[in-house]
C-alpha cells in the first residue's frame, strides 16, 4: 500500500491512502515499478500516473510534498507523465532516494526541487528500450521504433540536465545514458547538484526490471532473488526437468503410435 500523508482526516484514493500528518505537508512513497495503466499493475506497489493525478488533486492547502523513491524503474511514458504532473504542482517536492532510482524513476526523481540521497543509495541512467512479444515488425516499423525511443531520451536527458552540477555537459550525461550507468551514493554528487546524507536502512527494492539491464550489480540480482524467495537455480533445475520429462513423454507416445501403424500393417499383408 503506498501511504500518503496529507491531513487530520483519513481517506482513500484509489489505491493511495492517505492518512494523519499536517494541513500543509504531504508525503508520496513510490517503492515499485512504474506502469502506464492500472491494469499493467503486478502489485499493489506499482505507480501508474492516475494515481498521482488523484493524489495531487487532494492536496488543497499543502506546500510541500515530501516524494520517497525506491524503485527499479518501468514505463518511460507512465515514468514521464509522472514527472510532468509532479514539476507542475504547486507544491514545493523535496525528493528522498531511500534505496534506489533506476531507470525511469531516476527521472521522477528530478521532480523534485531538493533531491536527498544516501551515500549508500543507488541512481541508474540507460538508455530507453522497446519490449516486443507475440509480434512481428517490419523494418519500417522498427525504424519507427527507433525515432520514438530517440526522441524519448531527448526527453530524459533534459530532465537530467534540470538538477546537473555547473559545468557538466549534455554530452556526458547523454554519455551516462548510453552506457547504462549505475551510480552509487557520492559519485552521484560528480554530476548532480544532489545533497548527500548518511547511510539509511531502506526496504530492499524487488522490481522485475532489474533482469533486463545489461549492467544491473549482481549482488542486487542476487537480493532480488532472496527477497522473493525464489531459489533461482532450483528453479531452473525444476523447469529443465519438466521440459525433459514432457519431451520425452511426447517422444514415446510418438514411437508407440509408430510401432501400432507397423504392427497394423503387417496383419494386413499376414
Amino acid at each position: 500500500m503506498k501511504t500518503i500523508q496529507f491531513n487530520s482526516r483519513g481517506k482513500n484514493v484509489g489505491k493511495m491512502e492517505v492518512i494523519n500528518q499536517t494541513e500543509t505537508t504531504a508525503e508520496l512513497n513510490i517503492c515499485g515499478d512504474i506502469v502506464s495503466d492500472d491494469w499493467e499493475k503486478w502489485c499493489d506497489d506499482d505507480t501508474c500516473p492516475s494515481d498521482i493525478s488523484n493524489f495531487l488533486k487532494n492536496l488543497d492547502g499543502v506546500e510541500e510534498i515530501n516524494l520517497h523513491i525506491n524503485s527499479g524503474g518501468g514505463s518511460v511514458f507512465g515514468g514521464i507523465a509522472i514527472c510532468n504532473m509532479l514539476k507542475q504542482h504547486k507544491a514545493k517536492i523535496t525528493t528522498h532516494i531511500d534505496g534506489i532510482a533506476a531507470s525511469i524513476a531516476s527521472v521522477i526523481a528530478c521532480a523534485g526541487d531538493k533531491i536527498i540521497m544516501p551515500s549508500n543509495g543507488t541512481f541508474m541512467m540507460h538508455k530507453p528500450s522497446n519490449g516486443y512479444c507475440l509480434t512481428s515488425m517490419n523494418a519500417d516499423e522498427l525504424r519507427k521504433d527507433a525515432n520514438i525511443l530517440d526522441s524519448c531520451q531527448k526527453a530524459i536527458l533534459q530532465s537530467y540536465m534540470t538538477k546537473v552540477k555547473d559545468g557538466v555537459t549534455e554530452e556526458q550525461v547523454n554519455n551516462l545514458i548510453n552506457e547504462e550507468t549505475w551510480l552509487i551514493g557520492d559519485e552521484v554528487a560528480d554530476y548532480f547538484d544532489f545533497e548527500m546524507e548518511q547511510s539509511v536502512q531502506a526496504v530492499a527494492c524487488t522490481s522485475g526490471y532489474f533482469d533486463r539491464y545489461k549492467n544491473a550489480p549482481k549482488d542486487l540480482l542476487v537480493d532480488e532473488a532472496e527477497d522473493t524467495g525464489i531459489d533461482i537455480t532450483e528453479l531452473a533445475n525444476t523447469v529443465t526437468k519438466q521440459v525433459l520429462a514432457t519431451i520425452e513423454a511426447k517422444e514415446k507416445a510418438t514411437r508407440e503410435e509408430t510401432k501400432k501403424e507397423i504392427l497394423n500393417g503387417l496383419e494386413h499383408f499376414g
